[in-house]
């Protein structure tokens, strides 16, 4: 597209609003080309839509403008393309690869885009399924998220636009982001923020013909606050965050589109209370009447409400026109943890909502009543998670055994019936597979699968000559994958060594520790207290011995700024320095994030995870490493109860011991023999070609029976099936 054909003709603000913002991008991506040598005008295109992230060429080609300019910008192909310099500039325009390559990315992204929508159920584009999240994932250059719900949340709506569903995201533009983390020598974390430039990434906010920013108004602490909306294309799917940062609003109103997960109470509430709220008037005023409500987690669960107050028939009552859009709202939760399901006093929602539950036509004593698990409990927290089941005609798990916890935690909910027979079911999580499965890996499965792989990965039968490619070129794969994973990371775990003043003799082990060749095992995740870390080094001599049989550990995540058990877990790590076998092979990753999470999934050979059961809802960094030919050594909890079959990878167990010291002891001792005697021998057991042929077996096997199962385009697959086409 030209930049002339980008310019906006005359039209109505109706019209305007209409377009959801397109024109809006058609604008920015023209003022982008405009400073770019014409050869390279493709760029500025592809730097607006985020498809480019999980394409074959988009890195490589950004990277090829600038290589030093592209890592320092973090990978954002906007802010490269604002900063390079005219030489590198010149230089790439006269690339022919490069230039060639950019046309025939734009040409696919252009065709994908102009192909007709899958319709499912009533959704259609102009009627579109909204996917409502507190987070989103979509790239490390856009941090708006903080852990497994904003990376699901991301899968989500790639794996929508791969599958041409009507979809559109809507979530919060925080203009802090979430924390980064920073840990002092002592293995105590450290909190900060970064204000994020929303003008300097790919996300453009939608504004009317004049350029006067799209607003809506949400009422909160009794007082509407002014919001505006930023676009940011996920292929086909637009994703609308919304933004307080108006003039018209106070500061404070402003701060509650800062932070996500900030730490008041008070202030997440009013950002649950604006998405849900804002969503569905954002939706509105850009012309989209969503056919159906996907709330991913219960901080949205205000949407449906909302929904419902603009339907509503003079003289209806909000239960009657409830009753009608209840079958167009979907609900999923994410997790059986209290912190999941945070409560709120009277007090706390009177002060935050005002006068809102009012305007829906009820009083604020049956609004609370339908956040209680009990209604008549007066002193009862009122909770998202009850309300978002009560006003959706699906509610799921992510897994299958997180299903049964949830019908269980919930059955008070439904006090007529039995455990079995509460409406909760399940769709299990699954990860988006060109995001995750690395370069070369996607290479070797283009040698052996069928053309179209990727499109059917889904379908078993997809996976059938996975069992024939030899175990030496698998091994090979796996090589690289390891040998990338350590060039990439071995600058993060110096520079970390060095931040932290750990001395001389610290930084020199990480330099010449990490070898490419050996076993390397991670751990990666959000570091809640259930999760277990402490369990890795809970017996320090046992651990040493499985560093001095072989094997090498990466350990990467984030404590919650107000969770101080989640820090001492990670603290047991540093109180292990002192041995040179600890310097040389255990390494804590700083300030985890997709990137970093993208490396580790794809270079290391096993990956651990050892949560307190049933609090695992799914997980899903365990999947992703076996799209990359790792192996799973996991408690059989979450996803691992379904993917675990007895030849695919190494089970810890599930028996559940309610004291929890007993249960640490004993699930630590079999982590340990798991490794001792079954891991490490596995691994270093060599043919004469020095290939690790049982050990590639079961990489076969893992990935034969677990990726089709577990990618995301079999869970949205499920979503259609089971939510959207029922409406």
């Amino acid at each position: 597209m030209t930049t002339d054909e980008m310019t906006l003709t005359p039209s109505t603000t109706q019209q305007f609003h209409q377009n959801n913002g397109l024109l809006s991008i058609q604008r920015q991506v023209a003022s982008l080309a405009a400073r770019l040598p014409r050869d390279l005008e493709p760029l500025a295109y592809i730097a607006y839509n985020y498809a480019w992230s999980w394409s074959r060429t988009g890195r490589r080609l950004f990277a090829s403008v600038d290589p030093e300019r592209w890592l320092a910008c973090g990978e954002n192909p906007v802010r490269l393309l604002h900063d390079v310099s005219g030489d590198k500039l010149g230089a790439a325009a006269r690339n022919e690869q490069l230039v060639a390559d950019a046309h025939a990315l734009l040409s696919q992204l252009e065709h994908h885009r102009e192909e007709d929508a899958v319709p499912i159920g009533d959704a259609t584009p102009s009627h579109p399924i909204a996917f409502l999240c507190a987070e989103f994932a979509i790239h490390s250059s856009m941090q708006i998220y903080a852990g497994g719900l904003g990376v699901l949340a991301g899968d989500i709506l790639k794996a929508s636009s791969d599958a041409r569903f009507p979809v559109v995201g809507v979530g919060l533009l925080y203009r802090e982001g979430y924390f980064h983390q920073r840990m002092d020598k002592s293995g105590w974390q450290h909190e900060y923020w970064v204000p994020l430039d929303p003008e300097r990434t790919p996300a453009v906010l939608v504004t009317d013909p004049e350029g006067s920013p799209i607003t809506v108004s949400v009422p909160l602490r009794g007082r509407d606050v002014v919001v505006q909306i930023w676009r940011v294309d996920v292929g086909r799917v637009p994703l609308f965050l919304l933004d307080a940062q108006r003039p018209e609003n106070s500061l404070q109103d402003r701060w509650v589109t800062s932070q996500l997960y900030v730490g008041d109470k008070a202030v997440r509430l009013a950002q649950y209370a604006l998405l849900g709220v804002g969503a569905v008037r954002a939706l509105r005023v850009m012309g989209l009447e969503p056919s159906i409500l996907h709330l991913n987690e219960g901080h949205a669960a205000l949407a449906p409400l909302e929904l419902a107050q603009g339907l509503r028939g003079e003289g209806e009552s909000l239960e009657s026109a409830l009753s009608r859009i209840r079958n167009r709202v979907v609900f999923t939760t994410h997790t059986p943890v209290a912190a999941g399901n945070e409560g709120y006093s009277t007090d706390e929602i009177a002060e935050v909502l005002g006068d809102y539950p009012a305007t829906l036509g009820i009083d604020i004593s049956n609004f609370l009543q339908m956040g209680r698990t009990n209604p008549d409990m007066e002193h009862e927290p009122f909770v998202m998670t009850p309300l978002g089941i009560r006003v959706a005609h699906l509610s799921n798990a992510v897994s299958e055994r997180h299903g049964q916890v949830a019908r269980e935690m919930w059955h008070p909910l439904f006090p007529d019936s039995s455990v079995e027979d509460v409406p909760i079911g399940h769709v299990t999580n699954g990860v988006h597979l060109p995001t995750w499965m690395a370069l070369p890996m996607r290479q070797l499965m283009d040698q052996h699968l069928a053309q179209g792989w990727e499109q059917r990965a889904a379908d078993p039968e997809t996976w059938a000559p996975l069992q024939d490619i030899p175990n030496a070129a698998l091994w090979e794969a796996r090589q690289q994958l390891r040998t990338e994973m350590f060039e990439k990371l071995r600058h993060k775990i110096v520079t970390d060594r060095l931040s932290r003043n750990e001395g001389k003799a610290r930084v020199s082990q990480a330099l010449t520790g990490f070898q490419s060749d050996k076993l390397t095992v991670g751990f990666a995740r959000r570091m809640a207290a259930y999760k277990r870390i402490q369990l890795l080094v809970s017996d320090p001599d046992r651990f040493v011995h499985l560093l001095d049989q072989g094997m090498q550990l990466l350990v990467s995540g984030k404590a919650h700024p107000q969770d101080d058990d989640g820090k001492k877990g990670v603290q047991n790590l540093f109180g292990l320095k002192g041995d040179e076998l600890i310097g040389r092979q255990l390494a804590f990753l700083d300030d985890y994030d997709l990137a970093i999470a993208s490396h580790l999934v794809s270079g290391c050979d096993a990956w651990i995870n050892v949560p307190r059961p049933p609090l695992e809802a799914s997980g899903t960094s365990g999947m992703k490493v076996v799209m990359n030919g790792g192996l799973n050594i996991s408690i059989l909890d979450g996803w691992w109860c379904e993917g675990f079959d007895g030849t695919n990878g190494w089970s810890l167990g599930a028996d559940i011991t309610y004291d929890q010291q007993v249960q640490d002891e004993r699930d630590a001792q079999f982590l340990y023999d798991t490794f001792e005697r079954q891991v490490i021998p596995l691994f270093y057991d060599r043919d004469a070609s020095g290939v690790p042929s049982r050990w590639m077996e079961m990489v076969k096997r893992s990935m034969l029976t677990l990726i089709p199962r577990f990618c995301a385009s079999r869970m949205i697959a499920d979503y259609a099936r089971l939510g959207y086409a029922q409406v």
